[in-house]
């Protein structure tokens, strides 16, 4: 009998044989194995990149009795709790992830892909990138597991991974690697039997012997062989998934094309007649596989933004308990643990400082390349650097919960969802395939009844032109690029309509507390009418005021007293707030709200404070405009846009604020509700509006507006409302991203205009035999390149 050994398998912890030579290699030491099934098992876990499951397990795993295919065996690891807190977000009762799709060619495969998941009980949502090869799904835990997703999507023929941006490096470079391979192969392919071509086609050989004439057609058909067995492969594959699940891709008329070339050709070398075409086939794999490495470097490119984003989250963090440090690996951190961040590293969580002072790089969330100042209290979020001095900092959010990962989060659902007009453009996209492929059966019978010789190579020439490729590319890439330069200017857009109805808007609605003005409030005055002195009153105030998120609520936090204490507070945005203070009811707001008359003029924000109807003191709250106000009003202005100035606060600030705006409308003193009115009259009007805010009294209006702007400090309920979202506080950025909009527009126009241009006047030429094979393939992967780098444009800073 075989004895054991003590230290128990690496997967099982059962005992390991002392002749098991069952071993896997992790974190560079051999690691013993009790059977071939669990070392099957480990290689699997360990080769799907899912090792932390071994690091944050709690108790080893069950014994693999038997082995299991290990593609079934790693969508299964998805589902552990351990593995998905890497990559699987919370909303609400659902769970999110984002994931990479390998094989994705064009729209076609995005539907093919939607379509299948949406039956599975329990899905929420999916929708699928075709520009980046990634999808956003959610789905209920109680009813759908995420390895059974994942499975759905491998029966239709694509695997699909959860996205992580050094997976998607690897991933990339494989592509590539696999691309310049093929392309090689058609390039060199394409020069040896264009050379035998051309010989031919320009009849150089009508001294010869009629042999030679066959021995060049025959080393013409060995070079092309190669290049449609290997290079061609993708086509084929895409092709054959497209058909067995029945819908129309852009491959099957290609594939259709190169195959029919090839056996025309074959056939024609071995019986001796007949013409051949082995360089288009060459050619036109050749010049198709260089526009796919081109659409290949510019969804890279494109998802440049978020994959950055990704990077930026250290690997290790100081974690700091009493006076010692320890080195940990970033992602254990938990909340409520103590970090410390030295000069130059990167801070590695959410957290608030609670020793030190420094200033801190954040233009990697912002775009706003200037550091902050920062000291105790402050927050700090992960991604960030910390430039000059040590700091000490108490952990609030990590992993999924952070601030980038919303950003991320955020960035990809905007490249997930589709825009009405790329949802048009998928469409065509799909019916021109159908389309093409009738054209192409009546040019083929056409031209076997006018001359029987000319009808193959008139065909292929039909397939091969209008092939809808640049169709297919010219609103993806635009927006992908688009999407892309607006994360990089720290504009951050969760909404499928966003960049085409920017664009239209011609009504630009702005709150003002914290929108125009910088939203930091400061008591600059103190007017005493009762018994009570300046310390009290204040106090009085502070305690309500705590009790609402509110920037001008902000202003009173200085004055807290522990010892005075407000009861049955109650909020009503947009006018003030009430309690119980020693039985008396206390009332805090507007002069309308609080029932008085103000007996002080001013040109400040007016607040008063009541006690039992009786008004014992007035608060007078200054607040800056903010730097930029000025010149982004003015740009609107010069583009003839209406601007309109909605705010609760009825002072004569509100007045004064917009005169120094040039503000042309003012409505001011309004509750939400009103608020939400007069945008409905605005809309009622024809008016495309615009609604800029930041407050929790503004998140009825901005789900109203036809497109809502939350700035970056504003309140997480103004975010949840709004379709954009402006990191940092320059409103200098809504100019940029209207203008980026409406490029975005033009550029979308200009690839449509060119593919639905040159295959409508390609079309009528090719089908009157006007066009040889080759001229088609060049015509083709021209049209694609010419898309892609049109789009290309967003990209420039």
């Amino acid at each position: 009998m075989a004895t054991s050994n003590p230290l128990g398998c690496f997967h099982c912890g059962e005992p390991v044989p002392e002749n098991s030579h069952f071993s896997v290699s992790f974190d560079g030491e051999s690691k013993a194995m009790c059977c071939p099934g669990c070392a099957a098992v480990a290689e699997t876990i360990l080769k799907s990149g899912l090792s932390s499951y071994y690091t944050h397990r709690t108790e080893p795993a069950q014994k693999a009795d038997q082995l299991i295919p290990s593609a079934l065996q790693a969508l299964d690891l998805y589902d552990l709790e351990e593995i998905q807190n890497d990559f699987v977000a919370h909303n609400k009762d659902l769970q999110e992830v984002m994931v990479s799709i390998d094989g994705i060619t064009c729209a076609a495969c995005a539907w093919l892909i939607e379509k299948q998941l949406r039956v599975l009980p329990g899905l929420a949502f999916i929708n699928v990138n075709t520009t980046l090869h990634r999808a956003i799904i959610r789905w209920d835990p109680n009813q759908l597991k995420l390895s059974d997703i994942l499975k759905a999507i491998a029966t239709v023929g694509y695997r699909a991974h959860p996205f992580q941006a050094d997976d998607q490096e690897k991933q990339y470079r494989e592509q590539v690697k696999s691309y310049m391979k093929r392309i090689g192969l058609a390039g060199i392919a394409t020069m040896q039997v264009m050379m035998f071509a051309v010989a031919l086609y320009a009849d150089l050989f009508t001294g010869m012997e009629e042999q030679f004439r066959q021995y060049f057609r025959w080393v013409s058909l060995i070079m092309a062989t190669p290049v449609l067995l290997y290079s061609a492969q993708p086509f084929y594959f895409n092709a054959l998934r497209n058909i067995r699940n029945r819908t129309l891709g852009m491959d099957i008329p290609v594939s259709i094309a190169l195959l029919g070339a090839y056996i025309a050709s074959t056939y024609a070398t071995i019986v001796g007649t007949g013409e051949v075409f082995f360089e288009s086939i060459s050619m036109f794999t050749f010049f198709l596989l260089i526009g796919r490495m081109l659409e290949l470097r510019a969804r890279r490119k494109a998802s440049e933004s978020g994959n950055n984003l990704a990077k930026l989250m250290p690997k290790m963090a100081w974690l700091k308990e009493g006076e010692e440090l320890q080195h940990v690996p970033a992602k254990l951190l938990q909340s409520g643990q103590v970090v410390l961040v030295k000069p130059g590293e990167t801070i590695p969580a959410d957290g608030i400082i609670i020793e030190g002072k420094s200033t801190i790089e954040e233009s990697m969330l912002t775009g706003e390349h200037i550091p902050v100042l920062k000291q105790d209290a402050a927050v700090v979020y992960a991604g960030t650097i910390n430039l000059e001095s040590p700091l000490t900092v108490k952990v609030k959010e990590t992993g999924q919960s952070t601030l980038i990962a919303d950003i991320i989060r955020l960035q990809d659902l905007a490249q997930a969802e589709k825009p009405h007009i790329q949802v048009i453009a998928d469409l065509v996209s799909r019916y021109f395939v159908g389309a093409l492929l009738i054209v192409s059966a009546v040019t083929y019978t056409s031209w076997m009844f006018i001359a029987p010789e000319h009808a193959f190579w008139i065909t292929l020439s039909v397939l091969v032109a209008t092939c809808p490729c640049a169709l297919g590319l010219a609103t993806p890439t635009a927006l992908t690029c688009a999407t892309a330069s607006l994360n990089r200017l720290g504009v951050l857009i969760r909404k499928n309509h966003v960049l085409e109805t920017l664009a239209k808007a011609d009504h630009f609605i702005f709150d003002k507390t914290g929108t125009l003005t910088q939203g930091k409030f400061s008591v600059v005055a103190t007017h005493l009418y009762g018994a009570l002195n300046q310390e009290q009153v204040l106090g009085l105030a502070s305690a309500l005021e705590h009790h609402s998120e509110h920037p001008i609520g902000r202003a009173f936090h200085p004055f807290k007293q522990d010892k005075v204490s407000v009861d049955a507070v109650t909020n009503l945005p947009g006018e003030g707030l009430t309690g119980q203070y020693q039985g008396k009811t206390l009332r805090l707001g507007n002069p309308e709200f609080c029932q008085q008359t103000s007996p002080i003029e001013s040109r400040l924000l007016v607040i008063m404070l009541t006690i039992d109807a009786e008004l014992v003191a007035i608060f007078e709250l200054d607040d800056a405009l903010r730097d930029d106000a000025q010149a982004c009003l003015a740009q609107f202005h010069q583009a003839n846009l209406k601007t309109t100035m909605l705010t609760g606060d009825g002072s004569y600030q509100a007045q004064a604020v917009a005169e120094k705006l040039h503000i042309s409308q003012v409505i001011s003193g309004v509750t939400p509700a009103q608020k939400l009115q007069a945008v409905q009259g605005f809309q009622q009007q024809g008016s495309i509006t615009l609604m800029v805010g930041d407050g929790i009294n503004d998140a009825p209006v901005l789900s109203q507006a036809h497109v809502s702007v939350a700035i970056g400090s504003g309140t997480d309920v103004a975010k949840n409302s709004a379709d954009v979202i402006l990191l940092g506080d320059s409103l200098n950025k809504l100019a940029q991203a209207r203008s980026l909009a409406i490029k975005t527009r033009t550029i979308i126009r200009e690839n449509l205009g060119l593919s639905l241009g040159y295959n409508l006047l390609i079309l009528p030429l090719a089908a009157t035999g006007h066009v040889p094979p080759y001229i088609a393939a060049l015509g083709m992967s021209l049209s694609s390149v010419v898309v892609v780098s049109n789009s290309l444009r967003l990209l420039k800073k």
